[in-house]
């Protein structure tokens, strides 16, 4: 698809203030950058949807909860799904829709991507041209809710083909419907905006609009997500690293290499790196991004493509991370170059530190 390049967004000393709320930080940097205020109020649904889901994680394992437990359903991609993922995924489309902005969804617990709007609701609700697509985990590592460990909501946010018509219905429109739709099949390079919400010790809603990365913290006292790490930036080296290490023997030798001189304190850097991995994605790519180091779900012999999801995963989050002025790579190439095929697509990922992913990259080029 054919698109301009949208221009960085330009950002004022309040946008760099803490304490700023996220309304007031998205209605300055809208003010200053009027070719994206229609983005203020998808993220003013977003903010509300990702407070809702805040309490329904925080209330799940209550007896008297409604979400406790498995509903014994399986998603699209074999895993079981938690009553959590069904409603988180609710939340969030019931949010997003009634913005008038969207024009199609693409999630994790939807078998394909979603036509929001019916031809009624399309005249009320859209301006012409004012569209967007939105992908999104609702509930990533959700599996691990029932332990209380952090979990966490991917967004993406890409804008809609204004050549595509999304008001054709029934049948004999079958394959425009589809072109319509496979306008959430785009590289990460398209996205104009990605986020995540970390549901943990406090409430956390990271964002970038391609001009850096912003981090709010949900203040329940005032009901509002601050700014509270203006402009964030990832250590360039760290020594710390994120892997599932119980698969070491089963990834590509260039990674084996590398992880072997970080363990054993040979590799670039000189240091002996230490292990913290969480197994929830946006746990551990949070705190890599404020620690430095390196995450990653790389593939190996049993999942060549690894277990990650390039579109509501994979780009949003290599979105953030390059923002935050980390690198992220499948070993090959650049993650945010990839175009998806279909829209549970796995992908490789290691991301993280600049120079500690270079190294990986270095690696995988030298076995070559």
């Amino acid at each position: 698809m054919n698109r301009q390049q949208t221009k960085a967004p330009v950002f004022d000393e309040v946008c760099e203030t803490t304490g700023v709320t996220l309304t007031r930080f998205m209605a300055e940097v809208s003010m200053l950058n009027p070719e994206i205020s229609e983005l203020t109020t998808l993220f003013g649904a977003i903010d509300t949807a990702c407070k809702a889901i805040t309490n329904e994680v925080k209330r799940s394992q209550l007896p008297s909860s409604e979400t406790l437990g498995y509903e014994g359903n399986v998603n699209v991609q074999g895993e079981d799904q938690k009553k959590l993922d069904v409603i988180t995924n609710d939340i969030l489309k019931r949010a997003l829709r009634f913005t008038g902005k969207l024009g199609v969804l693409a999630s994790e617990e939807e078998d394909t991507p979603v036509d929001l709007m019916g031809e009624t609701e399309k005249e009320l609700l859209f301006d012409e041209g004012s569209r967007y697509v939105a992908v999104f985990d609702p509930l990533d590592g959700s599996s691990n809710v029932d332990a209380g460990i952090p979990t966490g909501t991917i967004i993406g946010i890409y804008e809609h083909d204004e050549n595509c018509d999304t008001d054709c219905v029934g049948d004999e429109c079958l394959e425009e419907d589809k072109e319509c739709l496979a306008n959430t099949l785009q590289p990460g390079t398209n996205l104009v905006a990605a986020a995540y919400c970390l549901y943990s010790s406090s409430t956390f809603f990271v964002l970038t609009l391609g001009n850096g990365v912003y981090m709010f913290t949900l203040d329940e006292n005032i009901g509002e997500f601050v700014l509270s790490h203006p402009n964030v930036k990832i250590p360039e080296t760290s020594s710390i690293m994120s892997f599932n290490e119980a698969n070491t023997h089963m990834w590509d030798e260039p990674l084996q290499k590398v992880v072997k001189g970080w363990r054993e304190g040979t590799g670039r850097s000189g240091k002996r790196f230490s292990s913290r991995y969480i197994g929830s994605m946006v746990g551990d790519v949070h705190r890599t991004i404020l620690y430095g180091g390196v995450f990653g779900y790389p593939g190996d012999t049993k999942n060549p493509n690894g277990k990650l999801r390039l579109l509501y995963e994979g780009a949003p989050m290599s979105f953030i991370m390059e923002q935050a002025g980390g690198l992220s790579t499948t070993g090959t190439g650049r993650v945010l170059e990839l175009p998806p095929e279909k829209v549970h697509q796995r992908v490789p990922i290691i991301m993280g530190s600049k120079q500690d992913i270079q190294e990986v990259i270095d690696s995988y080029a030298e076995s070559n």
